[in-house]
Formats: C-alpha cells, structure tokens, sequence
C-alpha cells in the first residue's frame, strides 16, 4: 500500500492508501518523487471523467509531469544510481512492437501511459519505472524544472517536426502551457522570431517576457496583418504551430504560412474541425501533427541546462502534497495567470 492523490470518482480528490504495483524488475529504477506538475488532462479527468475513449470507471492515481530521486535500481541497470536526481518519460511502449522498431514508439497501439486510465500516476510518494525512459537531471536544473520536462518534451517534438531552419519566422496559435513550450522550443531550434496569438492578455504577458517571442492579442489585432508586416505582404511564417485545439485557429494556420511552408499540428480540438484542404493545397503546406513525443527527453533536457530555454517563470505555484486538493481545485479554474502548477510531495525541500 501506499499512500497517494486519488481520483475516487468524477470530482472526487482522496489523499490515502492505495495499492500500487511496486516490484522492482532487472531493468527498472525505484524513485521517491520530489515533485510533479498538474496537466490539462488531469484536471480533464478530475472535471468530466474521461477524456474520448479514456474513462475513470476505478479510482485512479493521477500525475505524469514528475521529477525525483533514484533509491533503487534493478540488477541489469547501468545508466543510473542510488542518489541520481531525474525525470521520467511517462509512455512507456511494448520494445518489439512494430512502432517502437520504427522509432516513433509515442504512437505504439500498446503504449501504457501514467494516469491514464487504467494506469495508475505518479502523485505517490515513490514508483517504480523503467531505467531506459528514466532520465538524470544535470546539476543546474532544478526538481521543478525537471517535473517541466515532459510538457516541454511536447514542444520539442513540435520543433523536431518542423525542421526549423536558422532565422525562420514562426507563428504559435495558442498561448497555453503547451503553445508556450513550443515557441520557446521553436525559439531555441533556431527561429529568428516566434509569434504567438491568443485572446487571454496575461498568458501573453507572461510570454512577452521572453526575447525572440512576440504576442498578438488577436481581440485587438489579425494575425495576418503583423505577420505581412514582417515578411511582405505577399509572403507568410515559415513555420505555424496550431497549439490552441480551438477550431477558430485554423483560418489563422492556413492564412499566415507562407507558400511551401510548413504547419504542425499540435493542439487536440475536443470536436473535429472543419479544414480548406483545397487553400493548403494551393500552396503546398507541409503539414505534420504531434502525438506527445519521441526520442526528444534528453534534447529537452540539454535545452534547458545549456540555459537557452528558461521554464521557472512558468510555475505559477507549488503546492504541498496534503494541499493536492486545492492545487486541482485551483487548476480546474483556469487563472488566467497561471501556467503550470505543481505539487511537491511529503519530506521534499524546495532546493
């Protein structure tokens, strides 16, 4: 048994014991958990019960942003020891599946993923997890910063896709937590400037802090517009992520690239959305689309050692462990300051 933030029921946070698989195999690393980020899809599942096809039917643990401490490791572990700080990649795929061969195993059919029903999470005092997709925090990054790599692993995966080239102008529709983690990923792959647009004027506040990014409230300006006076009226962004999910976007997506440009896909609309295939295929957009990631944790993780990307100004607040309750009560509605919350577990200091 062991003791957890429990989803009881739709609505219904517990903290209390809860039994958890926790056999350490040959191949796996124990972790006591230092600190873990509250995701959209957490709240989802707290708020409606399900997200698509996914549906609470048991209580369930929830948390998949981690970052903590080695206290074990199994016989055939190599790459980690007793008192490594790391974060861990929470999908963790079948290794001979057809997928995970072909290198894009974030998609493989088999894939289990943390709090992900029926999966158990990680806001638990300690798991245990595969050594291969377990990852040692340099130094200089810091717990919190470590439970951020996860979400940032979502924007790199985006910056991966695009193939930035150096000095390409991008835009990002969506100023959340994740189109913020992809203009900053952007930036750092090489983007001479990114763009970002969304209606809620503090999330852009907070994105204007950073050199290279520059927000577009779209209450008060079109998109189109600020991207024609950079590049020409007759031209577009190199590169535009879709992150916002919001099916009004996607006129700005095929608007704002350039011919032969390139769009991602990153954001998930909740309903499907209407697209003029006939105006991206009028300018022969390369479009690809982002599943959360792979073979992007240890990139991310080099990005924000080396310095060139910063995620503290985006924890908004860290909440005690016996505080889970309020710290969702407080994600569920959606501040308009607030970026990312995170919750540090029970004995855990802040350094």
């Amino acid at each position: 048994m062991a003791e957890a933030l429990v989803l009881e029921r739709q609505g219904v946070l517990s903290i209390r014991d809860i039994d958890l698989p926790q056999e350490l195999g040959p191949d796996d690393v124990r972790i006591r958990i230092h600190t873990v980020g509250i995701c959209g899809s957490d709240v989802h599942y707290y708020t409606h019960g399900r997200i698509g096809p996914f549906v609470v039917n048991d209580p369930m643990v929830l948390g998949h942003e981690a970052a903590g401490t080695v206290i074990e490791t199994g016989s055939r572990v190599r790459n980690l020891k007793i008192g490594d700080r790391v974060c861990m990649e929470p999908g963790i795929p079948d290794p001979i599946s057809r997928a995970s061969r072909m290198g894009i195993y974030n998609v493989d059919p088999a894939v289990t993923f943390w709090a992900t029903p029926p999966v158990h999470g990680c806001l638990t005092p300690t798991v245990v997890h595969p050594a291969a997709f377990t990852y040692r925090l340099p130094d200089n990054v810091s717990f919190g910063e470590g439970a951020m790599v996860e979400p940032f692993a979502i924007g790199v995966q985006a910056a991966v896709k695009a193939a930035i080239k150096p000095g390409d102008t991008c835009l990002v529709t969506g100023c959340g937590p994740i189109g913020l983690m992809t203009a900053l990923a952007a930036l750092a792959s090489g983007a001479g400037v990114v763009f970002i647009s969304d209606l809620a004027a503090p999330k852009l506040e907070i994105a204007g802090r950073y050199d290279g990014i520059e927000p577009i409230n779209v209450r008060d300006e079109n998109p189109r517009d600020i991207i024609s006076r950079h590049v020409g009226a007759d031209w577009g962004a190199d590169v535009v992520f879709e992150a916002s999910g919001f099916a009004g976007a996607y006129d700005d997506v095929l608007s704002c690239v350039r011919p032969g440009g390139t769009v991602v896909f990153v954001g998930m609309p909740v309903e499907k959305v209407p697209f003029d295939i006939v105006a991206a295929q009028a300018k022969e957009i390369r479009m690809e689309t982002v599943f959360r990631y792979a073979n992007v944790y240890e990139r991310a993780i080099a990005l924000i050692a080396s310095g060139k990307v910063d995620l503290k100004p985006l924890i908004s607040e860290t909440f005690a462990f016996t505080q889970g309750g309020a710290a969702f009560e407080r994600a569920a509605s959606a501040r308009p300051t607030d970026v990312k919350l995170q919750v540090m577990m029970p004995g855990a200091t802040r350094t």
